[in-house]
């Protein structure tokens, strides 16, 4: 994935699990964004790497609540180790943020929702680490805005009322970042630089989408370098909601959802086997659109890709019964000579 373009982001999300028991470890009646609301569910959080056109998980973690880990005999029976205790889903995030960092996994601008960018905790851990990021926060987050020298100009006040006195002064613009499958992506922004508590200093980029009546978004950025263009910062920070079509691959098409994990160790093989399962796949679909394949895949006559690497290798391996030898062959040959460029994946097939 990366031989094409570099990483750009580290997105921290979360996603549901719907149960209809209580045995699954980790279950219990909780907020899901995957649902809209409160149900009986597990929650996940994750770690995904992103270019520009691709994504893949690298680690997960199962959110435990304060009702698992202090319950013994629910420990005991589902066999959850001595040593983990609760730890609240930002410091989940933080903790596979650590391990990718001493994996040596190349770096990218952290991109979280809320539920983490709403931790100042979290964010001061981010900074200590010499990461950038550009997490999401509450609209009753308080702030003071800064003029162009740093200086603060006003007295706090929270985010939603500085974003009605922005709209009122004219400092939104539109901005298209990317054309959809069926329309433009598009929305209304304006940026400026803000003072969070009494120790740190962002750029605040808040998005207001058409005929709404409160922004959808206000993001804290904090970044070496900005990038030079609006439409850039946007395209980057928007890549965050692409994790949904990561969730959308591990529990369909791996089948994560209807898997039934009343352990840790089952849960963590799973949720390995489909990591790796989805970065497996990424081969042979960079094979056939290194052969020129993708276009034969293409539903419209855009020039940009379709289908990310994942999806094409989803489609080849499934095509593989009926190809013709003159595509067949050099798939497979080009395939090969990814896994054998890659140690990584010669050991991983190697553990299965």
């Amino acid at each position: 994935m990366t031989e094409k373009e570099e990483i750009e982001a580290w997105i921290i999300d979360e996603t549901g699990f719907s149960k209809q028991g209580k045995h699954s470890v980790g279950v219990q009646r909780q907020y899901t964004a995957s649902a809209g609301k409160v149900t009986n569910c597990q929650i996940g959080v994750s770690l995904t790497l992103s270019t520009r056109e691709d994504h893949v998980p690298v680690d997960f973690e199962l959110y435990l609540p304060k009702s698992w880990t202090t319950d013994r005999e629910r420990r005991e029976a589902t066999r959850i180790p001595s040593d983990v205790s609760f730890a609240t889903k930002p410091e989940l995030g933080l903790q596979m943020i650590r391990r990718a960092i001493d994996s040596g996994l190349p770096r990218g601008t952290v991109l979280a929702d809320a539920t983490h960018g709403g931790s100042k905790e979290f964010r001061a851990d981010l900074r200590q680490l010499g990461l950038d990021y550009a997490v999401a926060v509450n609209p009753t987050t308080n702030v003071r805005p800064l003029d162009r020298k740093g200086a603060v100009r006003d007295h706090p006040c929270q985010l939603k009322t500085l974003a009605r006195e922005l709209k009122n002064q004219g400092a939104f613009r539109r901005c298209t970042w990317r054309q959809g499958s069926r329309r433009a992506m598009t929305a209304q922004f304006a940026r400026v630089r803000v003072e969070v508590g009494e120790q740190e200093q962002a750029t605040l980029l808040i998005e207001w989408r058409d005929n709404e009546h409160e922004p959808a978004n206000y993001l804290l950025i904090s970044m070496a370098e900005l990038p030079p263009s609006n439409k850039q910062l946007v395209s980057l920070v928007m890549q965050r909601w692409r994790t949904e079509r990561t969730y959308q691959d591990i529990k369909g098409e791996l089948g994560l959802l209807h898997a039934r994990l009343k352990s840790p160790g089952r849960r963590d093989r799973m949720l390995l086997i489909g990591a790796l399962a989805i970065a497996l796949l990424t081969i042979p679909g960079a094979a056939g659109e290194g052969l020129g394949f993708e276009r034969l895949m293409k539903a419209n006559t855009v020039k940009r890709r379709s289908y990310s690497l994942f999806r094409q290798g989803l489609h080849y391996d499934n095509s593989i019964p009926n190809m013709k030898a003159d595509r067949l062959k050099p798939w497979m040959a080009r395939v090969y000579e990814f896994l054998a460029a890659h140690a990584v994946f010669n050991r991983a097939l190697g553990l299965l």
